[in-house]
């Protein structure tokens, strides 16, 4: 149990430290990566690596942050000071948790039932539009560049196979 207020004052910022590091590994990939905006090579490569990172440094954040938890709640005085402690601790475990997820996947949905319009009747699609067209047999279709720049996939059926665009 933290013996001063120098050493519990020292326990709380390391744990806010902690919590922080944990959720800036675990979120900023996704901030970094997100569509319809210009994206640098440097800002690509950051969120790669952090986003490699993540996982294991968000683990081992895990060990200390008990620690501290552990120290402070033995020399806690205030038990209204446990409601913020709790939060510290969450805010590491969600992190860890969120860092094993893949958030790409979930920002990059790939589009299971598309709809569809005839060409004349699609008011949504500009003449200037990219497509991105498809042919089998007697069918075709075209799906607009700048709507599956945020889906990035489209499952769909043409001429009767199963087929799946990505942009």
């Amino acid at each position: 149990m933290p013996s001063s207020p120098y050493s519990r004052r020292a326990a709380w910022l390391l744990l806010t430290a902690l919590a922080l590091l944990s959720l800036t590994l675990a979120l900023a990939p996704a901030v970094l990566i997100y569509p319809f905006r210009p994206q640098t090579h440097l800002g690509v490569a950051l969120s790669y690596e952090m986003r490699r990172l993540a996982p294991i440094v968000t683990l081992v954040a895990l060990l200390p942050v008990g620690w501290l938890a552990g120290r402070i709640v033995g020399g806690m005085r205030r038990r209204w000071l446990s409601a913020p402690l709790l939060v510290l601790v969450a805010l590491p475990v969600a992190a860890a948790w969120f860092a094993r997820q893949n958030h790409f996947e979930w920002m990059f949905a790939p589009i299971a039932d598309a709809a569809y319009a005839k060409a004349a009747d699609a008011s949504f699609a500009d003449d200037r539009d990219m497509m991105i067209a498809v042919a089998i047999g007697d069918d075709a279709v075209a799906y607009p560049v700048r709507q599956m720049a945020y889906h990035h996939l489209v499952n769909d059926v043409v001429g009767k196979e199963p087929v799946v665009s990505t942009y």
